[in-house]
């Protein structure tokens, strides 16, 4: 029999599965003997071309595979009555599984995070990759999808779009994720990769662990970040794909977020990216101008009215509020009532800004709301404030288009130029990073102890399955062997019985398979247990577990 892409042979309820590869060279072509060897072995005689003889002995299940000299067919010798021509060829799946047993086996799934931030991407690519809060269920669903992605997240603020996975395969997890994201934005896969970072693992962990903490922020310690942390765990509740670890990981980041802020001074000064445009924009007025400067803040959502309140706090006592509705504007005039806000709806944004010396925009719109042709004929802002209109455009999408620098008179800041207003106060921001980074590697300690504990629980189920195969065939020979008139009550008798017997049996060795991962030891005993049984029962965890997995994935194909 010619040997194809594959084959499987099954004796005595024991699997076994060969891949071999197509060779089209006849100097490199093999040529495999295979001998059925009572009671179950199998004697696999590889014989290749190569001038140098080679011999390997593999011992699994019973398989013994000989390299040896050279020849060109290859025979399935069976002297168990296996007909070799009627031997099965493998599914897709079954190569998929088999091909890659030992990448798959040999560790769990991992937690990875592909990810583009202010610090690695400009924001031109950023506001492309955005997804905005409504769109996370969606995206989770898609992620999900993706052959080697288990679980997902998604954190897409201002500052950064980083996905969170639980990926069965590192490299096709990553391949399938970007291919994802290249296909949702339009931004070819190259160029993702070329501003893109990778972590996994306990890397993952930690870097999502210090952006709840404000570490990796531009403004050292701001909370907005932690309440968007907040926001996925909210927005993931109930959705399919959001699933144990992925959620676990932020809502325990949440909690390292909310454990630096109160054991640090980490958020002293600067707290949001708003502070930040409001510090940058005085930093480019003349001092003197501070009180006087006509101040225009457009759009009145969470991000403006932050602004607003940061202005207030420097001082400013009046301001010009566009927005598309006055039901916000009120409201936050409501609780500045020592401040003048003038509300103003957005038919009226360009009169407005004509009028103001800065403005601020943040806004969801999509589109610019100012480009070149608007700005252009603006009148001229007075010399008491610099000669300049300021645009300080804290929205992703940008609202402001970078051509508003070519005008005379006009200079566009975005979020990427906040990195000015940070610059100050390096020492102090890398005494408190070292404060919080002994926090997060005590938190990342506990969480990947957490993780751990949850490689029992394939075991516990594994084990209470095979309990349960063998309570039931016995139940079922018992049963047989009984009156067929025996009564229902006399069953159900028998069966609770066999359930309360199994049940007693199993309560010792489940007791040993659980931990919360809060003690080391503990968690040490725990995996060791797990191993112990599944070597005692030949539970074949990790296997079963895969094989689970990708059939999974298939069934939704």
């Amino acid at each position: 029999m010619a040997v194809s892409s594959g084959f499987a042979i099954t004796l005595a309820g024991s699997k076994l599965e060969t891949l071999f590869s197509n060779s089209s060279s006849p100097s490199s072509s093999v040529a495999f003997r295979v001998r059925m060897c009572p009671p179950l072995q199998v004697r696999l005689v590889c014989e290749s071309g190569l001038s140098n003889r080679r011999r390997m002995l593999a011992k699994r299940e019973g398989v013994r595979c000989d390299v040896a000299g050279s020849a060109t067919n290859a025979v399935i010798e069976t002297d168990a009555g296996v007909d070799p021509t009627r031997v099965p060829r493998l599914s897709a799946l079954e190569q998929l599984k088999t091909s890659a047993a030992d990448r798959y086996t040999k560790e769990r799934a991992s937690i990875v995070v592909i990810g583009l931030s202010i610090h690695t991407t400009p924001v031109e690519i950023r506001e492309k990759l955005a997804i905005p809060e409504a769109e996370w269920p969606r995206a989770i669903g898609e992620l999900c999808g993706l052959n080697h992605i288990e679980e997902a997240a998604v954190l897409s603020t201002c500052n950064r779009m980083e996905i969170y996975v639980v990926a069965l395969s590192q490299h096709r997890g990553v391949k399938e994720v970007t291919e994802w994201m290249s296909k949702t934005s339009g931004i070819p896969v190259s160029e993702i990769s070329q501003h893109r970072f990778l972590l996994y693992n306990n890397d993952a962990t930690r870097h999502l662990f210090e952006v709840s903490a404000g570490l990796d922020s531009l403004v050292l310690g701001e909370g907005q970040i932690l309440a968007q942390v907040k926001q996925v765990v909210k927005v993931g509740q109930g959705v399919v794909g959001f699933g144990r670890n992925i959620s676990g990981l932020f809502k325990h980041a949440i909690t390292v977020g909310k454990r630096v802020r109160t054991e640090t001074n980490i958020a002293a000064g600067a707290v949001s990216v708003s502070s930040a445009a409001v510090e940058l924009a005085l930093m480019k007025l003349p001092e003197s101008s501070h009180a006087n400067a006509r101040m225009l803040v457009i759009g009145a959502g969470k991000m403006g009215k932050l602004v607003i309140k940061h202005l207030v706090a420097k001082g400013c006592t009046k301001m010009v509020v566009v927005n598309r509705s006055e039901e916000k504007v009120a409201a936050i005039r409501e609780d500045l009532k020592d401040v003048e806000i003038i509300y103003k709806p957005l038919t009226e944004m360009l009169a407005c800004a004509s009028e103001a010396d800065v403005i601020f925009t943040s806004t969801a719109s999509e589109a610019p709301l100012f480009l070149k042709e608007h700005v252009k004929d603006l009148p001229a802002v007075g010399s008491e404030v610099g000669g300049l209109r300021l645009f300080i455009d804290i929205s992703v999408p940008r609202n402001v288009g970078s051509c508003v620098n070519d005008v005379d008179g006009a200079r566009v800041y975005n979020v990427d130029d906040l990195k000015e207003v940070v610059a100050a106060n390096k020492e102090d921001r890398l005494r408190k990073a070292m404060e919080a980074q002994a926090i997060i590697l005590e938190e990342s300690k506990q969480f990947e102890a957490w993780r751990d504990s949850l490689e029992t629980v394939p075991t516990i189920k594994k084990l209470r399955a095979y309990a349960e195969r063998i309570r039931a065939a016995e139940l079922e020979k018992c049963l047989s062997k009984m009156d067929d008139d025996i009564s229902k009550k006399t069953r159900k008798a028998v069966d609770d019985l066999s359930r309360g017997i199994v049940n007693k049996l199993l309560h010792g060795p489940m007791q040993h398979l659980r931990c919360d991962g809060s003690d080391s030891r503990t968690l040490n005993e725990t995996l060791e247990n797990m191993h112990a049984l599944n070597r005692i029962f030949s539970l074949e965890t990790e296997v079963a577990v895969l094989e689970q997995k990708l059939r999974a994935k298939q069934s939704q194909k």
